[in-house]
């Protein structure tokens, strides 16, 4: 399995080279950039969620996926904990932005396709139930986190969001299973296909203007990356596996470690110059994360098949 996602990840980052190159050759500017991730995030993604849930109905599937809501809740509430208490307050320091890019992960750009590669439709079917859990904790903890104002007009928006309303809809057309005619059904498995080469591009043409020098010679980003990529990660595995019953599917297991193990989350640096913070001390993070995580996904995939021959 983490050869799989060795290999995915380095097609990944191919895709995101272009996307370098397009920035900057000029074919795509950061404004252009704009419009397509609004593109990526609120029509294709939305899709590719939808679609995953154009599957017969059967009482496994559906347990999985409450399973997988429930152990997607506890991973994210354990990296809020784990990042308040290891990101300490000092003055000087970006607080907000190292604690949300170590909990919250690129788990839609990175996720869906690494999880689509790896399980298919099915895998895309659990890692609704993380997106969700993301989605409502990202707007309520993660804005009052980067605003460090209460402000929960946000968590109400995020319930009627294009992602969330292709899940609504893809759970009542799962349970009551209403299947697509065959037109409209290959129209969107052609918008689903764009994912991930698109989400990948978006991403290379984001990590262009960063300022590499100054990246690289940042030590707490290091410090931040190894939180998010590595430790976190790693503490989710073990707790999963120890706390999951033996006879849990491995889909539903890895979908959340795999979510959890993507690199920082774009919506950082959004948000912080949506609320006047240190936007590219956000963008670095942001940029080492998702180049590091072309070698830290396949180690803790890796770490996670030991700790499962280990303990179960």
């Amino acid at each position: 399995m983490s050869v799989i996602i060795l290999k995915q990840t380095l097609i990944m980052l191919i895709l995101m080279l272009v996307g370098v190159l397009c920035s900057k050759t000029g074919i795509i500017s950061q404004n252009s950039n704009k419009d397509l991730s609004k593109f990526v995030l609120q029509v294709v993604n939305p899709v590719v969620i939808f679609m995953s849930y154009q599957k017969d109905y059967e009482h496994e599937l559906a347990e999985n996926l409450l399973l997988t809501f429930l152990i997607s809740f506890l991973s994210m509430v354990l990296a809020i904990i784990l990042a308040k208490f290891i990101v300490r307050e000092k003055k000087d320091r970006d607080t907000a932005i190292e604690r949300f890019s170590s909990v919250y992960s690129n788990c839609g750009f990175m996720g869906i396709p690494l999880v689509n590669a790896m399980f298919g439709s099915e895998g895309v079917f659990y890692l609704t139930a993380y997106i969700t859990v993301f989605n409502i904790l990202a707007w309520t903890h993660g804005i009052i986190l980067i605003s460090g104002e209460k402000n929960f007009k946000q968590a109400v928006k995020v319930l009627y969001s294009p992602t969330m309303i292709a899940i609504y809809l893809g759970i009542i057309f799962f349970f009551a299973q209403i299947r697509l005619p065959e037109i409209p059904y290959q129209s969107l498995e052609f918008i689903s296909s764009l994912n991930t080469p698109m989400a990948m591009i978006v991403s290379g043409v984001t990590m262009s203007a960063t300022n590499i020098t100054s990246m690289i010679k940042n030590i707490n980003i290091y410090k931040v990356c190894f939180l998010k990529l590595i430790f976190i990660p790693f503490v989710i595995s073990l707790l999963i596996i120890l706390l999951c019953p033996h006879d849990t599917d491995s889909k539903v297991k890895f979908t959340v470690i795999i979510a959890a193990s993507a690199p920082p989350a774009t919506m950082c640096t959004l948000q912080a110059l949506r609320y006047g913070k240190n936007s590219l001390y956000a963008s670095e993070i942001f940029t080492a994360g998702t180049i590091l995580s072309v070698i830290t996904l396949p180690i803790i995939t890796k770490l996670t098949e030991i700790l499962t021959k280990t303990f179960v």
